[in-house]
Parts: structure tokens; C-alpha cells; sequence
């Protein structure tokens, strides 16, 4: 180090310009005009353009991997009968309910099959056919807790179905 070089201290917020250097002990003026001793050990050079032709590689950051059964959007099954099929004033009142329960019934066994957690099932709300055939199937079912989306039972229309 020579006078007029720019120096910085290690660990601590502190530059300036040498302005004297006896042995190994090096003092230099800051930027308010205050001058302090350091050993030679304890100062950096401070080169201005140094960092200025690093070139700068930004790197993609890495994404944290959520398995599906921890998945926070979980699976919603819709029963409304306009969703399952194509025409729906082709069938019956026992064929739409048969077709809604086997659908359901898939559902389930497809959120086991690929570990969910979690399972909306909307039934509606309407005469209480479709969520009593829907309680039904879910009571008979092993390994799962379910309950009502809504805190009033009769005006929720789902049912939130969490596997074990």
C-alpha cells in the first residue's frame, strides 16, 4: 500500500485514502476527514472497478417440491348432474343418482390411489337425495374424516373429505 490508495478496513463500515505509511501500521483520512491507524493485516485495497466487468450470472431459484398429497388446492368433485354427462334430460331420477354415486365412488378410489388428502365434493343443496346418498357413501367408507364446508349443515352444499 502506498499514499493515495484507497483502502477499507475488514469488518467494520470504514474507507478512505492512505495518507501515511510507517511499517506495518497504515493511516488513511475517511470521508470526513478523520484519520485512523490500522495494521496492514486489517486493510483491504479498494479498487472502484473492480466488480464493474464481473460479469453477473443470475441463477434460477430452485422450487420447493410439494408432493400431491400435500398439495394446498385439493381435488373438487362437482355431482351436479349438467357436469357428468352430455344430456342429462336422457336419463332417470334412479339412473342420474346411480351415475352420481358411481362417479363419487371413483373419486374416492382414485385420491387413495394417488395419496390425497383432501377431497371437496359438492352435492347442492336441493331436496337432500343427492348429500344423503353422498353421507351414505362416505359413512361406509374406511379411513376417512368428513364434514360439512359450512358452518349451517343444511345450507352448505359440500362436503370436505380428508384421507388417512
Amino acid at each position: 500500500m502506498k499514499i493515495g490508495d484507497k483502502v477499507s478496513v475488514v469488518d467494520e463500515d470504514l474507507n478512505g485514502l492512505v495518507t501515511s505509511v510507517k511499517g506495518n501500521i497504515v493511516v488513511f483520512k475517511d470521508e470526513y476527514g478523520f484519520t485512523h491507524q490500522y495494521p496492514k493485516e486489517k486493510l483491504v485495497p479498494k479498487i472502484s472497478d473492480f466488480y464493474e466487468n464481473t460479469p453477473i450470472i443470475k441463477k434460477a431459484e430452485p422450487k420447493k417440491v410439494i408432493s400431491k398429497a400435500h398439495q394446498k388446492n385439493h381435488l373438487v368433485l362437482d355431482l351436479h348432474f349438467h357436469n357428468l354427462v352430455k344430456n342429462p334430460n336422457d336419463y332417470t331420477s334412479f339412473e342420474r343418482l346411480f351415475i352420481q354415486k358411481e362417479r363419487l365412488v371413483e373419486t374416492i378410489n382414485f385420491c387413495r390411489k394417488h395419496n390425497l388428502k383432501r377431497l371437496e365434493i359438492v352435492h347442492g343443496i336441493g331436496d337432500g337425495v343427492l348429500q344423503k346418498m353422498v353421507f351414505d357413501t362416505l359413512e361406509s367408507q374406511t379411513n376417512v374424516d368428513f364434514y360439512n364446508k359450512e358452518i349451517l349443515h343444511h345450507q352448505s352444499g359440500a362436503v370436505m373429505v380428508e384421507f388417512h
